[in-house]
């Protein structure tokens, strides 16, 4: 059985360096003021082995009053009605999708990118990313951006 994954929020004064400095070295990449990780890496002064290991799981938290967003990557097998269902899923808990973006299904697999504000989900992303982990046909469910 696979293991849940949970979501904390940390104060930054708590939390390991590297996790820190890979954030900064991701803002790095992202603002284009480095063009390759080993500059990034460099600059913040950790590992590119530590920048690989936590990149898809270390993310700052910004705190608005109004319009946090968040995009998820879904892995769904070529089913019919499957991502109606998935949608049904996060309409459930109150998010309002913003973007949805479906490739073609490549080996009977669709990869799916949704955007949601999470303003009316009053907290609820660890339940939905339960429920939509716990969908028969989909195969993967990450978090991949947060604003």
């Amino acid at each position: 059985m696979k293991e849940k994954a949970g979501y904390f929020i940390v104060n930054q004064d708590v939390l390991p360096e590297v996790f820190v400095k890979v954030v900064e070295a991701k803002r790095l990449l992202e603002s284009e003021k480095v063009q390759t990780v080993q500059e990034a890496v460099e600059l913040v002064g950790i590992s590119r082995s530590s920048f690989y290991k936590y990149k898809d799981s270390v993310f700052p938290f910004f705190e608005n009053s109004r319009g946090r967003t968040i995009t998820i990557s879904i892995q769904l097998e070529d089913r019919s009605g499957l991502l109606s269902h998935v949608l049904n899923v996060i309409a459930s808990v109150g998010a309002n999708i913003l973007t949805i973006n479906q490739t073609i299904p490549v080996n009977r697999i669709a990869n799916v990118t949704i955007t949601m504000e999470t303003d009316p989900m009053k907290d609820q992303i660890e339940e939905l990313m339960d429920k939509l982990e716990s969908m028969e046909g989909v195969l993967n469910v990450k978090i991949i951006a947060r604003e």
